[in-house]
């Protein structure tokens, strides 16, 4: 190890011991971007509890490694380290995976991504500012079914999902949900349709969301994590964190201690989100299709390989060429506010092109505003982000160079929005992150 590289490890764990930034459980520092990534991770102004992150170039992996602490010591348990292999709620990066579930059953001609969703949910699903239009997967998937957050997006399993979207279901409310636009037509990033899309596939399978899902996708491709908590080896599960004021969740409070946001077993097991007598098909938001899988940075490695490699992963297909290309083909381009809503902090415009389940990033740079991924430009890809419970991610790829990153962020002990970026919609802890990655 050299000197610089020793003394800013010590670095690390002294200020943690300070109370100003995570430990790092002294893990090595055995390169340049080791050094980097634990800077970032130990800012003194802005520390992470956790930093989990991996490189690929030319569709190999060239980096993989992982600081901080996926538990921070408290009376439930002890001080534990971040590892490669470490579980975390990757938020809706778990999009992209559950899409990977859909385009299965399109592979299979089990699931017409064009047909009416209401032929297979097995009630209407129609936006009543238009009613005679469909709305259909393919729109869910690519954020433009004129379906909105606004009504909610999780319920337990007492709660059929039809009753959240047709006229008098006792979880329709005001029909909130549906937004003044047509469908097909606007742009909204939007959780709740994820929830329909579960229900689609527990329809069309027979299968719990979380069963399927395991079955025909994370399974094949040897991830070990999963979209049930409780079906999860718990001794690896990451906790998110956040410094926050216990009493009122929405106020930071660099100066205290890091406050638990998901995912700490230590004191309880997971409550199951669904009983036996749960019937495939009523309620498919019940596992978070849009948000709750648990999932390592290997694991994402290998998802990301696959699509570099149109389908494959280490000799194995998993989907078929001509099904990878559907599903990043492009179905919406931001060409001004009548398109679409680009960001849900409207003052950071982030969004500019979509396809099934994943983001087109295409370089457009601005202060706090845009897409650009790194320092300078040139890197464009495909993917999509992760944020929720303090966790910020990226899964993104070139599809050409294959040359890509992802990272996992587990808790800022700041508020990040006093530190936005210098030349993009993401944070300033974020840019530093991605353009060490890539380069």
């Amino acid at each position: 190890m050299r000197r610089r590289d020793a003394l800013l490890a010590l670095s690390v764990l002294g200020a943690s011991a300070a109370g100003c930034a995570p430990r790092s459980q002294a893990q090595p520092v055995n390169d340049p971007l080791d050094a980097q990534l634990l800077e970032i991770l130990a800012d003194p102004e802005a520390p992470l509890v956790s930093l989990a992150a991996l490189s690929i170039r030319n569709g190999t992996v060239v980096y993989e490694n992982a600081f901080g602490r996926r538990h921070v010591a408290d009376t439930d348990g002890p001080d534990l380290p971040a590892r490669t292999d470490t579980l975390f709620r990757v938020a809706s990066i778990s999009k992209l995976v559950t899409t990977l579930g859909v385009m299965k059953l399109v592979e299979a001609g089990r699931l017409d991504l064009d047909a009416d969703a209401g032929e297979y949910l097995g009630f209407p699903l129609r936006n009543p500012h238009f009613p005679a239009a469909k709305i259909t997967v393919r729109m869910m998937l690519a954020h433009i079914s004129s379906i909105c957050d606004d009504g909610g997006y999780t319920w337990d399993e007492t709660v059929d999902i039809r009753d959240v979207f047709v006229p008098g279901g006792s979880r329709y409310g005001t029909g909130a949900m549906y937004m003044p636009k047509s469908p097909g037509s606007y742009f909204r990033y939007t959780n709740v349709t994820w929830g329909v899309i579960g229900t689609v596939v527990e329809r069309i399978t027979g299968e719990r969301y979380d069963l399927y899902m395991k079955r025909a996708v994370l399974d094949p491709l040897g991830m070990t994590g999963g979209y049930n908590a409780t079906a999860i080896d718990l001794s690896r599960m990451g906790t998110l964190y956040r410094k926050r004021i216990p009493e009122d969740d929405a106020k930071w409070y660099p100066e205290g201690p890091w406050i638990v946001q998901v995912d700490d077993y230590h004191g309880a097991p997971p409550v199951p989100r669904a009983g036996p007598n749960y019937v495939p098909g009523r309620n498919g938001a019940l596992f978070g299709p849009q948000g709750a899988l648990r999932a390592s940075i290997t694991d994402l490695g290998r998802v990301m390989r696959m699509l570099m490699n149109r389908g494959e992963l280490d000799g194995q297909r998993f989907l078929g060429a001509a099904t990878i290309e559907k599903m990043f083909e492009r179905q919406w381009r931001n060409v001004g506010p009548t398109s679409g809503q680009t960001y849900e902090d409207l003052t950071s415009p982030r969004f500019q092109a979509w396809a099934l389940g994943n983001q087109h990033f295409l370089d457009v740079s601005g202060a706090n505003q845009g897409d650009r991924l790194v320092e300078g430009g040139g890197f464009t890809g495909v993917g999509h982000l992760g944020d929720a419970w303090g966790l910020r991610g990226a899964f993104v790829f070139n599809r050409d160079s294959r040359d890509g990153f992802i990272f996992l962020a587990g808790g800022p002990g700041f508020d990040p929005a006093t530190r936005p970026g210098k030349y993009s919609a993401f944070y300033r802890y974020e840019e530093r992150v991605m353009t060490a990655l890539a380069k």
